[in-house]
Order: C-alpha cells, then structure tokens, then sequence
C-alpha cells in the first residue's frame, strides 16, 4: 500500500501565494527524490472545537489559516531513503518558509483503506484521529461503512491512512493534536469531493441519518479534529 507524509501548518493568510509557490518548489525536489504526488489544502471551514481541533494543533493565529497537505511515495522505504537524503541536499537547507514551521505537525501513514478516487478533486475534508492499535481491523470496518455512505451523497474517493511514524515534537505534534495515549495510534484520513457545496450538503443529511447516531465507534470521537479544505496545489492538475 501507499505511504504518505501528511502534515498540518498555520499559514499567515497574507502569504497564500508565497506559500503555493513554495509548494511548487518543494514539489520538483520531492518528485527527484521519489515522491509520485503531491497534495496541499486551504483551510475554508476549520471550526474550534471543545476538546481538541485543527487551530489548537499547530497554535494558529487570527491572521493564519491552517492548511492540511500530504505527499505521497510507492512505501516507507522509499520515503525514509528520500527523507535522508533530502536532508544532506543543499536545496532543501536553503530553502525559506513562508510560515511558522517549528509548529508545523507532520507524520509518516501507511495506507489501510483506500476507495474511489482518492485525490484530484477541488475540496477535501481532511481528519486527524487517534485509534487504539488493537482495534485497527474495528477501524478498517468501520472506514468501509462510511465509504458506502459519502459515496452515496457525491464523494470521489477516501483515503484512511495508519501511523507508522508520528514523532513527538518539542512544541506541537499529532499526539498532543488529538491527545494520543500510549496504546494508540494515529490516523491521517482525507475524503476527496468534488466541490464544497457537495461536501456541505452531505454533511447536512448525514447529521440527520439515523443509521449513523447508532454506529459504535472504535475510537474516542470526541478527540477526532476535522475541517474543510479546498484545493491549492496538486502535482498532477495544471497551475491554480
């Protein structure tokens, strides 16, 4: 299966277009180095929850927006190799983000359940959850019943991916994003769809499906962040 290095920053919101042409350079080194795709998303409807969310995960600011990207490579192996190298190359040394990055969140998943088509459309709901890891087939289950039902209501494709490395970070991570215990593992998730009007309108009778109160979760759902995301870069759609 795939292997993606998904991530999650605050952008300054003044800086989306330095931050895209950031994303283009980053892409054409990542891509030398083996990486088939490359996805970065712009927060459009991020909500603060009560426990945990996205804003809370990398500190963000009134004038930052979160953005939530992944790139992906063939495996780990292939990801790992890239990494190391990446690090001793000069280009990547130099290069100036156009944000914050000692907050930045970021992991490598391994993909476990994958339908549809998975990138290419205009807007992603894009999740971040902590699972035990005995229950990983539970989840697996569970990500295919979902899948039945925002196919129904217009999605392209899903991807759920599984933590396979997720550092502890000095400031912020995907533990502390989601309040990870020990015997859990974190999960890097994405739903592909076509435009944000769908997305929404899905959403709406979600809410009201009866089937779906009833369903046993094999997680903590109160610790799940979440949010919409339109599409900003994409390394196989023409320049947006």
């Amino acid at each position: 299966m795939s292997y993606h290095t998904g991530s999650i920053a605050a952008v300054p919101t003044a800086n989306r277009q330095q931050y895209l042409d950031h994303a283009r350079a980053c892409w054409e080194l990542f891509q030398r180095h083996g990486a088939t795709r490359m996805v970065e998303t712009w927060g459009e409807d991020v909500p603060h929850g009560k426990l945990t969310d996205f804003n809370r995960a990398v500190e963000s600011q009134d004038t930052e927006t979160v953005t939530f990207s992944w790139i992906t490579w063939p495996d780990r192996a292939s990801a790992d190799a890239a990494w190391q190298k990446m690090s001793e190359d000069p280009a990547m040394r130099d290069m100036e983000m156009p944000f914050d990055g000692s907050r930045m969140i970021w992991g490598g998943f391994e993909t476990i359940f994958e339908q549809g088509d998975a990138v290419g459309g205009d807007y992603y709901q894009g999740f971040a959850l902590a699972v035990p890891a005995q229950n990983k087939d539970a989840y697996t289950d569970m990500a295919g019943k979902g899948w039945d039902m925002v196919r129904k209501s217009g999605a392209l494709g899903v991807v759920e991916a599984w933590g396979e490395d997720v550092p502890h970070g000095k400031r912020t991570d995907f533990h502390r994003a989601t309040q990870a215990q020990d015997d859990e593992v974190i999960v890097f998730s994405w739903i592909n769809w076509p435009d944000r009007a769908t997305c929404d309108a899905a959403a709406k009778a979600m809410e009201q499906d009866t089937d779906m109160v009833q369903w046993e979760m094999p997680f903590d759902g109160k610790r799940m962040i979440w949010g919409g995301f339109s599409t900003l870069f994409d390394s196989a759609s023409s320049p947006r």
